[in-house]
């Protein structure tokens, strides 16, 4: 089938996960996995009944590492184990995100690496089909020893313990499950530490991430145009000779996006002989500064799609005489990009903050304040404060988690990569932005009336009516909070994007590019 992906031995990717979080695609194991999870599960057994001495097996965690655990106490210690490290605090992170982790774990210990049973990883694939997702709290893990207090979190209710939204409604996870006529299942020995040993917590987020900051990264060249044409600026600096004299991939498809978006446009070759020599940076360097965010943006969709395909367990089990105590769960590797991505995000609303500002001034043959009766109405002056407000914020963002590091576990972990922070820091940041770049499009939206009855191009022209029928042009004041909200939806939920695609037709220059368009 199509739509089934092998959860396993199949490539993950951002996107498929998202198909599966959506419930648009469907996970199954295939008999490559369910054999490797089997055997990697009888290595197990064998390390147990042969007393072996292997890290969480038989022994305690972290610091406790050297203290011995008895055959007859391995499975207690598991259920042990989820119950002490569930510490998280703060809100629940959206079902969503909780759904991705779960989808994320099942494909990791399907590589057969763990030493789950069958029967644990098919009570997790159930929670994902049935959309019974387990609340996790959004606070609590330093990124590394795994993502260990919310994947705990996540993990309770195989045991009967914690919560999870049912159909929306939070409740008990051992009423639920009576609800669906299940019983908590038993670990076995390694279970419950191989459950909360990895990344699916920084995981979740970044693959939510890349989806998101791609589709903030399309808004922001096509809201560039419209405020360029707005403002009545030149297409000339993104002609590709010179953009081929400094070939960053980043800003060579920036270019190429706004040329296409601008490409024969009435507004402006009415402008083409002016004597403005040059535009403000905001307007030329689009190419520039949002180029290098797509390249940020690149950067983080390889690390993740690497991660969403790795094994991230600590003990590794690749046989019951041949098990490695690593450090696969640190998140560092994801934690960088992320930080990154935060500022490249950041970058986005910072310059079109600039452009709001330009809009406003006066200038170029734009009323002051975008309105005709300045004074009497104060016009467009104030969501301009929102802006400024959202750019400062997100400055305050920036900082790095993963320059941080606070020693646990009594000096055992002494080194972490606070990648939860970074993770979550991301989306805060990309939230700010969308409203940022609803405010200029609802700023670009109106400088463009004044340039009637001369017209831009079908794509942008098409974006621009889109707008209309939700915003008006404003003549007076009015509660413009409402445009922004408004505005906010059609970039949040990506159908301005869509719009510009079918004006397009589909052709919105490089759109599955291999470096940029795919993830």
């Amino acid at each position: 089938m199509h739509n089934e992906f092998q959860y396993g031995t199949s490539t993950l990717t951002a996107s498929i996960a998202l198909e599966l979080a959506d419930g648009k695609r469907r996970g199954i194991l295939s008999p490559e996995a369910i054999a490797k999870v089997k055997q990697s599960r009888a290595y197990v057994t064998e390390i147990v009944s042969n007393h072996n001495i292997v890290y969480g097996i038989n022994t305690g965690f972290g610091p406790l590492c050297d203290t011995r655990i008895s055959e007859e106490d391995t499975r207690q210690l598991q259920y042990n184990i989820l119950q002490s490290h569930s510490v998280g605090v703060g809100e629940p992170i959206a079902p969503k995100l909780a759904k991705l982790m779960l989808i994320t774990k099942v494909h990791a210990l399907a590589m057969g690496f763990s030493g789950v049973s069958l029967e644990t990883l098919q009570r997790i694939i159930w929670h994902i089909e049935q959309n019974v997702i387990p609340v996790v709290p959004e606070k609590g893990s330093v990124g590394a020893s795994g993502d260990l207090a919310p994947l705990s979190h996540l993990f309770l209710p195989l045991i009967g313990l914690g919560e999870v939204w049912d159909k929306g409604r939070r409740m008990p996870s051992a009423e639920a499950l009576q609800k669906h006529q299940l019983k908590p299942i038993v670990l076995g020995p390694k279970e419950g530490l191989a459950l909360i040993n990895g990344t699916q917590f920084i995981l979740a987020f970044a693959t939510s991430a890349v989806q998101r900051m791609h589709q903030a990264l399309d808004a922001a060249d096509l809201i560039g145009a419209l405020s360029l044409e707005g403002l009545m600026g030149s297409s000339r600096p993104f002609d590709p000779r010179l953009h081929q004299l400094r070939p960053f991939p980043g800003c060579l498809y920036v270019a190429g996006r706004l040329e296409y978006l601008l490409k024969g446009s009435a507004i402006g070759d009415a402008h083409a002989d002016c004597d403005r020599v040059q535009d403000p940076y905001s307007l030329r360097c689009m190419p520039q500064v949002h180029g290098a965010s797509r390249q940020a943006w690149a950067h983080l969709r390889d690390a993740v799609a690497l991660e969403l395909n790795s094994v991230t367990d600590n003990p590794i089990i690749f046989n019951a005489e041949d098990t490695i105590s690593g450090g696969n769960f640190h998140g560092q590797p994801l934690a960088l990009p992320l930080d990154y991505a935060a500022l490249a995000s950041a970058e986005l609303g910072n310059i079109a903050d600039r452009r709001c500002y330009l809009m406003l001034e006066g200038r170029y043959g734009l009323p002051k304040l975008l309105i005709d009766d300045a004074g009497l109405n104060s016009g467009f002056m104030i969501p301009q404060y929102t802006s400024a407000a959202l750019v400062t914020e997100n400055k305050t963002l920036c900082f790095p988690a993963s320059a941080d590091s606070v020693p646990t576990s009594l000096g055992q972990e002494d080194h972490v990569s606070m990648g939860s922070i970074s993770g979550r820091k991301l989306h805060q940041v990309i939230d700010n932005l969308e409203y940022i770049q609803a405010i200029e499009l609802l700023y670009a939206a109106q400088a463009i009336e004044f340039r009637r009855p001369l017209r831009s191009t079908p794509v942008l022209e098409a974006c621009h009516a889109f707008v209309r029928q939700q915003v008006s042009f404003a003549k007076s004041d009015r509660i413009f909070g409402t445009d922004i909200k408004a505005l906010h939806q059609l970039i949040a939920n990506g159908s301005l994007l869509r719009v510009a695609r079918e004006a397009g037709d589909q052709n919105l220059n490089l759109l599955h590019h291999d470096t940029f368009g795919i993830y």
